[in-house]
């Protein structure tokens, strides 16, 4: 009997791409150059902004995009004024939801995946959601203007 360990390692056949391999090839497609992170996240940057793909395959299959922002010293440290604008984003807008964590805006597109769904579409999509969404916000507390990269 042969030791299951010795034998080689066979990638899976092309009709079994996970997700984050399809998300990896189209944004490599894109030439925007992802990276798995030490949280096993897709990171990639668009315009300046670096930008984040989570993949959670289960019973549903769900496509998380989303960004991280410093809250910068021009936007009012009032923080229930923020969690206010954060609400109004989620509420108003459709697959976006923003929050707050320590100091962090966060904003977050989600899609439920299936095996046919076009994934260069939703990235293209959501992308522009969430760094539109971000303006939205930074406009929301300074009455304008464009945000310094990092809101």
């Amino acid at each position: 009997m042969t030791d299951p360990t010795s034998l080689p390692n066979f990638a899976p056949p092309p009709d079994e791409h996970p997700l984050r391999g399809r998300v990896l090839d189209v944004l490599l497609d894109a030439g925007l150059e992802p990276d798995i992170d030490d949280d096993g996240d897709v990171a990639f940057k668009v315009n300046g902004q670096t930008m984040f793909v989570r993949c959670m395959e289960g019973d549903f299959t769900i496509m998380r995009v989303f960004g991280q922002w410093q809250i910068g010293e021009d936007i009012p440290q009032d923080e229930l004024a923020q969690l206010r604008a954060c609400n109004d984003l989620t509420l108003r807008l459709n697959v976006v939801k923003a929050g707050l964590a320590n100091g962090t805006l966060v904003v977050t597109g989600e899609h439920v995946v299936g095996p046919g769904s076009d994934i260069s579409v939703l990235l293209q999509v959501t992308i522009q959601l969430v760094l539109s969404a971000v303006q939205m916000w930074h406009e929301s507390l300074t009455g304008g203007g464009e945000p310094g990269g990092e809101a």
